[in-house]
């Protein structure tokens, strides 16, 4: 009879004392699965510390200088031992039966690269807000996504961090990661590159809670155009990224990858026309990012008809308004997307 498989919970902390105790009680307190804990403190100055210690030899500590949340990320993979790993963000719990529900997936399937799940949203207190991510009417993606990545990676809908559990084998392939490109928003390069390396399997039930507070780095209430070319950015390193393991796999040819999602051009053009001088993208025009932008929706099969015809209205909106329409528009996606959890990756990273 085969080894049960090991699930590593690996909890990333920055400066969340007050919240980091709940993360890792609900890690201690998964059933049915053989686990081991890792706590990664990054360079807290706020007693964090202090109540991670507290835990004794209950969990494996790391306590390390700040580097970011990539650097957390490739600190605590390497100190686990499990076939299976989660990044548990300190703000996050998850639900006490999900790591036996994930190792049910990668037992009946061997070969997946990670497995997601929805995540309800709750607020400071842990109170519920009546929101999950993604929304339920939308369904997170199983199966080889290889082609919907490599078209269109930043329109694929997936869970932030904590919704996310990955084959330790995967890993090895795409860690460690960049630390400087990804002090935060670590985990969009590695649920893209993950869905490169085999299926990818999801869970319909929720499998933790998402805590949505006023230290939330990537979710904000109102209209940040500094998170704006943030997203851009960190896309785009993801985009290089792709291109290179797609051509060492054999998925495409050096140099022959164009990649186009609805998500990037918006923030693009959201950039361009507010704030020029800024833009990290020079060569951008409003003109061929709503062209490039209506073009991408079109082609958007996930979308029903009717979403689609919005998308170029919206695009074609947004090259020509005026900056505080252009403003108005963009502020209006943007809530959308928070909303429904849908569409924007960058939205729902921690830190």
């Amino acid at each position: 009879m085969p080894q049960p498989l090991m699930i590593s919970l690996v909890v990333n902390n920055f400066n969340y004392a007050e919240f980091v105790a709940e993360a890792i009680e609900s890690a201690l307190a998964q059933r049915g699965a053989e686990t081991e804990v890792i706590v990664v403190d990054d360079g807290s100055t706020d007693g964090s510390r202090d109540v991670i210690r507290r835990y004794g030899d209950r969990v494996r500590t790391l306590l390390k200088e700040n580097g970011g949340q990539a650097s957390a990320f490739n600190s605590g993979f390497r100190a686990s031992r499990g076939e299976i790993v989660i990044f548990l963000d300190a703000d996050d719990t998850l639900l006490p039966d999900t790591a036996a529900r994930i190792t049910e997936v990668f037992t009946r399937r061997p070969g997946t690269a990670k497995v997601h799940y929805p995540l309800e949203m709750v607020d400071q207190k842990g109170r519920p807000t009546g929101f999950t991510i993604p929304a339920p009417h939308i369904q997170l993606p199983e199966g080889d996504l290889r082609e919907r990545v490599l078209r269109s990676p930043a329109d694929v809908t997936y869970p932030p961090t904590s919704g996310n559990a990955f084959s330790a084998n995967c890993l090895k392939r795409i860690l460690p990661m960049p630390e400087s490109e990804y002090r935060t928003s670590a985990d969009v390069y590695l649920v893209n590159l993950a869905s490169l390396l085999g299926p990818v399997g999801r869970l319909t039930e929720l499998g933790g809670r998402y805590r949505v507070h006023g230290r939330n780095a990537h979710f904000r209430p109102g209209f940040d155009l500094d998170h704006v070319r943030s997203t851009i950015r960190t896309t785009h390193a993801t985009h290089a990224h792709l291109a290179e393991l797609a051509a060492s796999l054999g998925l495409r040819e050096p140099g022959s990858i164009q990649l186009t999602s609805v998500t990037d051009v918006a923030h693009r053009l959201i950039s361009c026309r507010v704030e020029p001088a800024a833009h990290p993208i020079p060569s951008d025009r409003p003109a061929r990012l709503a062209l490039r932008g209506a073009a991408a929706a079109l082609r958007r099969q996930d979308l029903e008809p009717s979403r689609r015809l919005l998308y170029v209205g919206w695009f074609l909106a947004a090259a020509v308004a005026p900056r505080p329409a252009v403003l108005w528009l963009g502020e209006q996606l943007l809530r959308t997307w928070r909303r429904v959890g849908w569409g924007v990756r960058g939205t729902f990273s921690q830190r």
